[in-house]
């Protein structure tokens, strides 16, 4: 195998996605990976495997000229929704994969890396493309394949991590992922309390024509496309999320009492779970308390709120005289280099947290853009088939990976989904 230095970009860009997967289970025992909280979540063993499959399937299979799968069963096992790919084991059944063992599913990604590493190093690979030659217009579609792989793997990462959360929190013992030290989960902090939350101010944007969708410069998801136009009309945007503090005011006001604030099915939702809080909220007598990835913690009151579902964020909304942006208008804001202010404060005040504290939700269902179109292979099932019954978040949290960002990045969950690190922003119509 090529040595670092001699390695290709790509060669290195895969290396350091796979081992920073490896890094987030480290803390994990091998009961902990295991385990499948809920039916929306998987094991974190089944995440090793199903990203590893992705390349086996995708990938290994359409290069290699003697290809043998490391194990025949893993095709089923690991197929996550892939119905041009074969049968599926049950997503609600992902926990009871008590066999492979956790060794076993390691030893399967050392041996696809291995694999991997010595095609993407061979001499006929070409990722540019720049040949006229058709090898070379090949090896720059399966460069892309890679890719979505790499950021596919990402995806998975953060999902990990909301996996475990949620996993954790049912054990009565409550325990942490990770101490609470400086890099001990990759920066992955959801538990610090950074000072002073800066006052909400309200960024006003005039209706216009804008272009919505990726840019075309680097990787997007094929429901970031094709970039178009949209009229919006004028509105105003919160210039940070919600806090805990804020959200809290709402609790304490009876907000999981008044069915005037909910949305029908929400208010169904609520009144089905018996809910009175967020997710992750505890009760400690007159004190609140929040199960983190470093265990049970005093609430934040200035960290933004997280957890949240779209019932939830369009109750908190509607209770404060407000309403949730579409996503049209939180993308319009995220393209400006300045926001400027309705007149809060001299001088203009800045949207801040769109990324990197939480996935923010919209009032947009996920559908697709006009002119979109899915691809006739088996990937084209990717994103295209998800388009009903979900509701589009934007931004990222502080669980995202670095640099899987991005102003026209569509994330997606049913209204219900509060296991993910989702907040809110606020909008009004001017």
């Amino acid at each position: 195998m090529a040595s670092q230095g001699s390695q290709s970009p790509l060669q290195r860009r895969y290396q350091a996605v796979r081992q920073q997967t490896m890094a987030l289970s480290g803390p994990l025992s091998d009961e902990d990976c295991c385990i499948q909280s809920m039916p929306d979540a998987s094991p974190v063993k089944w995440h090793l495997a199903h990203t590893t499959w992705f390349f086996e399937t995708f990938v290994l299979e359409r290069v290699e000229p003697a290809f043998r799968p490391h194990h025949p069963a893993f095709r089923v096992l690991f197929n996550s929704y892939y119905n041009g790919v074969g049968e599926k084991h049950p997503r609600a059944q992902r926990g009871m994969l008590t066999r492979p063992s956790l060794a076993e599913v390691r030893a399967y990604r050392r041996d696809v890396d291995q694999r991997m590493l010595a095609w993407l190093g061979s001499a006929d690979f070409d990722p540019t493309g720049a040949d006229a030659a058709p090898t070379a217009a090949i090896s720059a579609g399966m460069a892309a394949l890679v890719e979505l792989g790499l950021q596919h793997e990402q995806q998975h990462q953060e999902l990990m991590l909301t996996d475990v959360k949620h996993m954790l929190s049912l054990n009565p013992l409550q325990p942490a992922y990770a101490d609470q030290t400086p890099n001990s989960k990759a920066g992955i902090d959801d538990a610090a309390e950074t000072g002073d939350s800066p006052p909400l101010n309200w960024c006003r944007f005039d209706a216009g024509l804008v272009e919505i969708g990726h840019d075309g410069s680097g990787f997007c998801f094929d429901n970031e496309l094709p970039r178009h136009r949209q009229f919006v009309e004028g509105f105003a945007l919160a210039s940070r999320l919600v806090t805990n503090g804020e959200f809290l005011a709402f609790v304490e006001a009876g907000g999981y009492q008044n069915p005037a604030l909910w949305l029908s099915d929400g208010w169904d939702w609520v009144c089905a779970q018996q809910l009175q809080q967020p997710l992750y909220w505890r009760r400690s007598g007159p004190d609140w308390q929040e199960f983190t990835l470093h265990g049970l913690q005093p609430l934040a009151l200035q960290r933004p709120a997280h957890h949240l579902s779209l019932f939830e964020a369009e109750a908190y909304a509607r209770w404060v005289g407000a309403r949730l942006p579409t996503e049209a208008e939180w993308e319009r804001a995220a393209q400006s280099a300045g926001a400027h202010d309705g007149g809060d404060q001299p001088g203009g005040a800045q949207l801040i947290q769109l990324f990197g504290s939480a996935w923010q939700w919209t009032s947009s269902s996920y559908a697709a853009y006009p002119g979109f179109t899915v691809s006739g292979d088996t990937i084209g099932e990717y994103n295209g088939k998800f388009m009903i019954n979900q509701y589009v978040l934007r931004g990222s949290s502080c669980a995202t990976p670095e640099g899987h960002a991005r102003p026209s990045y569509r994330n997606f969950f049913p209204a219900s989904a509060r296991w993910q690190f989702s907040g809110i922003r606020l909008a009004k119509t001017i």
